[in-house]
């Protein structure tokens, strides 16, 4: 008589996939994270205090990297609203937000104030535990009577929202992608505390960025880099 096989129902061993590393910069944050022109330190979750950091942050605050050390970020960098400022540190620290985006004024070691914007990330285990904060500094630049200083690229775009053009017009233009010109703009409508194009243009216009009585609009020399 013939017989049947069938196969093997025996339950198998499963195997466990090999857990994929994720690379991290040399103070651990994940790959993708760090802002354009950015330095960073590393800041304890509990108490706030700076851990590590690279020479060029302390040097923003006239440190070294070593001195840096210990002290409380929040005596190095002011904020408009020091309680939410606080806050957010907080809500980062606890896990109820994983990262956040500030402007803040430091100051250097000859006691001059500077501009700048913090991003501050949170690094936790597998758990949620959170072990640490990743905050990077990127100092704004100015021109020589405090204003705005912007790249040629960015001056371009500005111009052109400001005479009408879309962003598919600008995008041909200038020869870059729809996303490239929507980056930049939301990060100049964040760095003039803008909520739309109209408003950002008309913040450029009340801080002088554009030449007067010339159209299309150009923007002054001396506010480019």
């Amino acid at each position: 008589m013939a017989t049947t096989s069938f196969p093997d129902a025996s339950p198998r061993k499963k195997t466990a996939a090999a857990a994929v590393p994720v690379r991290r910069d040399p103070i651990g944050a994940p790959d993708g994270a760090t802002p354009e022109a950015a330095c960073t330190a590393h800041v304890s979750p509990r108490t706030l205090a700076v851990t590590a950091a690279e020479p060029e942050f302390a040097r923003q605050f006239s440190l070294s990297a070593d001195e840096i050390c210990g002290r409380g970020l929040l005596e190095l960098l002011r904020s408009p609203a020091p309680g939410q400022l606080r806050e957010k540190f907080t809500a980062l620290s606890s896990g109820r937000c994983r990262r956040f985006r500030e402007r803040v004024t430091g100051r250097d070691g000859e006691g001059r104030n500077f501009p700048a914007e913090v991003t501050a990330i949170a690094v936790g285990q597998p758990t949620g535990e959170i072990v640490g904060l990743v905050v990077f500094l990127r100092r704004a630049e100015e021109a020589a009577d405090g204003g705005p200083v912007l790249s040629a690229l960015d001056a371009q775009v500005l111009e052109g929202v400001a005479s009408g053009e879309s962003t598919v017009q600008l995008a041909s233009r200038l020869y870059l992608s729809r996303q490239g010109i929507e980056y930049r703009v939301g990060q100049m409508l964040r760095r003039f505390d803008a909520p739309n194009r109209p408003a950002l243009v008309a913040r450029a216009h009340a801080l002088g960025m554009f030449a007067t009585g010339q159209w299309p609009p150009r923007v002054l020399p001396e506010r480019v880099r």
